[in-house]
């Protein structure tokens, strides 16, 4: 008998070939059919929905079981809250769009840009100069970045840089802003690793 099949599951999700903000998107949704303490499955490919599911399950007061990978695909397993336990799902407040920040590296100003997607997905294509911290990383390696620096975070559609920024405020981090709409609205200089 496996592990998994001990785990009660009331729902599964399959978020199979999506990428982000879609299974975050599609969670939320799926969440709502549910009652408290019911078991959601959410099945994805996308390697940094482990982080997103971690992220956005501290963020709203849902109880994240674990994951379990199979032949490639992350099964995530989510426990709803109840009402007393859950959040209202906030959004981060600072935010600029790429054009502003297309400005203010433009103009000299000193500011960090976060990459907080998969490596793969930096290796690819990166704001010019950006740092790479994974957001599955981000909480072990904040110790890396400056608490009093201007820091611009970024990701693909700005879901996971919102998660990103919330965790750099709790751990004091001052002056940080969400990129929107992210690399998808991104038109600046670029770099890549390959």
């Amino acid at each position: 008998m496996s592990n998994q099949s001990q785990i009660q599951v009331d729902l599964t999700l399959d978020c199979k070939g999506l990428a982000c903000p879609m299974p975050i998107v599609k969670t939320k949704k799926a969440i709502e059919t549910v009652q408290s303490g019911q078991v959601v499955e959410v099945q994805a490919t996308d390697k940094g929905s482990l982080a997103d599911m971690q992220g956005w399950a501290r963020t709203t007061g849902h109880q994240y079981l674990g994951t379990i990978e199979e032949n490639g695909v992350l099964k995530h397993f989510i426990r709803k809250s109840s009402s007393d336990e859950a959040k209202p799902e906030v959004k981060f407040s600072v935010t600029m769009t790429t054009e502003e920040l297309q400005a203010k590296l433009d103009g000299g100003e000193a500011i960090v840009v976060l990459d907080v997607r998969e490596p793969a997905e930096y290796a690819f294509q990166h704001v010019k100069g950006a740092v790479s911290i994974p957001f599955g990383e981000l909480e072990s390696r904040a110790g890396e970045l400056s608490s009093d620096a201007s820091i611009a975070v970024i990701c693909r559609t700005g879901t996971r840089s919102d998660l990103a920024c919330q965790l750099l405020q709790e751990k004091g981090f001052a002056n940080v802003a969400n990129v929107l709409p992210g690399m998808t609205g991104w038109n600046g200089p670029t770099s890549k690793l390959i």
